[in-house]
């Protein structure tokens, strides 16, 4: 079964002040590469979709063994990268998408994701105390209505309509709930 990583990278860091994705985690890692980088710990084929003009994260994103696909609609929205990562994915049996912003996801968390979707569920994603969090593991099944996506809805309303058929993937990691959309986000969060 081919599970293909699809890391959306092409976001505009508009709240961050700066290009967050590229913005170095405390060991020195740049955000979108630690992402990345635990996509493919777990996902051979891993594809990045990055906005025309990033080609700084597109070469960074390139040296981690990367697949990344330019986005020519993706001021659009998550949904019209997503539709693209699709597009460029090919033949996949399933996609674990993930958020470039999201760089504090264990492997564990996205081997479970992938575990469950191998298992033949059409729709998973992780749980951590109760709230839904990403990456979210899609089925292949899904591949048409992924591919029509535009604006910046993401799969919300695929994961809304088909809620009975997701599979809840319990995780011990609170990085699968924590995006980095300002500068004070990096702050080691408080866990109580």
């Amino acid at each position: 079964m081919r599970i293909v990583g699809l890391l959306l990278a092409a976001g505009a860091s508009s709240r961050f002040g700066a290009d967050k994705l590229l913005h170095d985690l405390p060991h020195g890692v740049p955000m979108a590469v630690q992402a990345a980088r635990h996509l493919k710990a777990v996902l051979p084929d891993v594809i990045a979709v990055v906005r025309p003009g990033g080609g700084d994260l597109e070469r960074r994103l390139g040296a981690e063994d990367v697949a990344v696909v330019v986005c020519e609609r993706a001021d659009e929205g998550m949904g019209a990268s997503l539709a693209c990562a699709v597009r460029a994915a090919r033949e996949a049996d399933g996609f674990v998408v993930a958020l470039a912003d999201m760089p504090f996801v264990r492997p564990s968390s996205i081997l479970a994701v992938r575990d469950a979707l191998a298992a033949g569920a059409a729709l998973a994603a992780p749980y951590w105390r109760a709230r839904r969090g990403h990456p979210v593991g899609i089925s292949a099944r899904f591949r048409p209505v992924l591919e029509g996506l535009a604006g910046d809805e993401g799969a919300r309303a695929l994961l809304a309509r088909h809620a009975a058929e997701l599979i809840k993937v319990p995780v011990g990691d609170p990085g699968v709930l924590r995006d980095i959309d300002r500068p004070e986000d990096l702050q080691p969060p408080i866990v109580v």
